[in-house]
């Protein structure tokens, strides 16, 4: 139950700037043009043109996203709990008077984002505090979520933030005591197994592992004690909404972390030690470690700081996964075989198109990069096309494959289903439905945060844009099925 001592508290809160200087146009401060700046090495570096339509306020919305995401550097937990604390009588110092009523007070399911400072991916928090309030005063519950996201809105890790949560609000409410615990969820990128990426141009297997899952506790005053009345009491408070974890503290969660040992063909991997990093395997890129150093320094940030010393290097490493250039897979292996599969709709020399089949290939898993922020979207590929009746099907890997080739670039949602519909088209015929659903984490990391939207996205070609009925039932298939989002 370590927390962070008093001086860094006090450091904590007379660092920063009122609440009100945050309404600033941050796109005319000097920190935001030197992230825009160092955004622009960052596209240079992946192969892109900075300039292109899709690309042209990329380093401006990047920059204003950093800097809104890492506000917590410039606010004062002292200006958000001045004037919330109430008084409130039957509040004594002991514990357990509160006019009767036991004394604990428990805010639960605080949704917040932060950006983690191993890899400067965001990662998902669900924050539950307690306190138990002293000296007859009570502070107004929205002030606790308040103060956990001037922590949950900087670089951090979840013990560390765990810690600081409740440390402010020890310091700054004067109560019994503060329990804090923290469920959190860090993006996983999928691992690609190296034996069939060595031995075919299509990629086999791909797995989602999806999130790294892991839950931290923090405790000052008569929470000190795990083991006692008062943690019991807060953790029984918390399984009243379903919420039963334990402690399961990690020394590195990150899952980029990885990165520093094992990589596979742009992926990380922990399965095959033949994939193991070498000088040949992960190219270094100097002037997008530097740049990503400047982002961290114009953050208000010392690069220097132990949890940070490696930062930038796994995050050019991870983003490099996204550069055009690096892909194995081409899309040459497959038009090499395009006359064979588009024989398969002349099966026999004598098929009509009312002896066709409608067959689906769903839950096709990919994750890719939003263009516009440098943020990860991720979800699942719904495929369906026409195949004559006893004809063999398109093999899933080869469709895995183009989702593969595709996800794999800096990209939009759109685009990304019209590529891939037009790509199966050209090889099967012009008659193909793809639904895209995915979630942005652009969407529910920064701005409106929208925790736990998704976006669904169709493209329809050839009949199933002709054919209501050909469109519903495949549609039908996606609904009846137990993959992404469903239970």
């Amino acid at each position: 139950m370590g927390a962070l001592d008093e001086g860094h508290f006090i450091g904590t809160l007379e660092n920063g700037v009122k609440p009100e200087s945050l309404k600033l146009d941050l796109e005319h401060e000097s920190e935001t043009a030197v992230i825009e700046d160092a955004v622009k090495v960052l596209l240079q570096g992946l192969g892109e043109d900075s300039n292109r339509e899709g690309l042209k306020k990329t380093p401006v919305r990047v920059a204003k996203a950093l800097r809104e995401g890492t506000r917590g550097y410039r606010q004062k937990v002292k200006d958000i709990v001045q004037g919330a604390l109430f008084p409130e009588a039957g509040l004594y110092n002991g514990v357990g008077h509160a006019g009767g009523a036991g004394g604990l007070v428990v805010v639960r399911d605080l949704d917040l984002f932060s950006y983690c400072e191993s890899c400067l991916l965001p990662f998902q928090v669900k924050c539950h505090v307690g306190y138990v309030p002293s000296g007859q005063r009570v502070v107004g519950l929205s002030k606790l979520s308040r103060v956990a996201d001037v922590f949950a809105k900087r670089l951090q890790g979840p013990q560390r933030l765990a810690n600081e949560v409740c440390l402010a609000l020890h310091n700054a409410i004067k109560p019994a005591g503060v329990a804090v615990l923290l469920q959190c969820w860090h993006i996983q990128f999928p691992e690609v197994e190296c034996s069939n990426a060595e031995q075919s141009n299509h990629l086999t297997e791909v797995d989602m592992p999806g999130w790294e899952k892991i839950s931290v506790t923090s405790g000052l005053g008569v929470f000190e004690n795990e083991k006692g009345d008062c943690w019991v009491d807060f953790l029984s408070v918390l399984k009243f909404r379903g919420v039963n974890v334990q402690n399961n503290s990690q020394s590195s969660w990150c899952p980029c972390r990885s990165l520093d040992v094992l990589t596979c063909n742009g992926h990380t991997s922990t399965r095959n030690s033949s994939c193991r990093a070498s000088t040949n395997m992960v190219p270094t890129q100097p002037a997008m470690i530097t740049a990503v150093t400047t982002i961290l320094q114009s953050l208000g940030e010392d690069p220097l700081r132990k949890e940070l010393v490696g930062t930038p290097q796994r995050f050019v490493h991870w983003l490099m996964n996204f550069k055009r250039s690096n892909l194995e897979m081409k899309l040459n292996g497959f038009y090499s075989s395009r006359m064979g599969l588009l024989s398969l709709q002349t099966y026999n020399g004598n098929i009509s198109s009312n002896q066709d089949e409608i067959q689906s290939v769903l839950n096709l898993p990919f994750w890719s990069q939003c263009e516009h922020h440098l943020l990860p979207f991720h979800g699942v590929v719904h495929i369906g096309y026409f195949h004559p009746h006893g004809a063999d099907p398109v093999g899933r890997s080869t469709l895995q494959s183009i989702t593969h080739f595709y996800g794999c670039k800096l990209q939009v949602q759109e685009r990304l289903t019209r590529q891939i519909a037009e790509t199966v088209s050209s090889m099967l015929g012009e008659d193909v439905v793809v639904v895209v659903e995915a979630n942005h984490i652009c969407m529910i990391s920064r701005g409106i945060e929208k925790v736990g939207s998704s976006t669904a996205t169709i493209a329809v070609l050839g009949r199933f844009s002709t054919d209501p009925n050909a469109k519903a039932m495949f549609l039908q298939t996606i609904s009846n099925s137990t993959g992404y989002g469903r239970t």
